[in-house]
């Protein structure tokens, strides 16, 4: 009976630990698929702000404030010299 019941206990933290690996997986598969969606959203609204800002010299200027407004150097770097095609403005 003790030999029956440590296997069972066994065949139990297999099954548990079995039950975790499948679920870190799954939180990890969630987490990329949320990672992708919220690039593929910055994206998108990266692309609608430049558009808008390519047609109106309101959004243009407004989106030159918000570049203005990054404080990272890394991140001023990817806008250094940049322009807007096509701009209504100085931007």
């Amino acid at each position: 009976m003790a030999d029956s019941t440590l296997e069972a206990i066994e065949k139990a933290r297999l099954k548990v630990a079995q039950a975790k690996v499948r679920l870190q997986a799954l939180e990890a598969r969630a987490s990329t698929l949320n990672r992708k969606a919220d690039a593929r959203r910055k994206i998108i609204l990266g692309g609608l702000l430049l558009d808008a800002a390519m047609k109106d010299a309101e959004w243009e200027a407004r989106l030159n404030e918000l570049i203005e407004r990054i404080s990272r150097d890394q991140d001023r770097k990817a806008f250094a010299g940049w322009t807007f095609k096509g701009g209504t403005g100085d931007g």
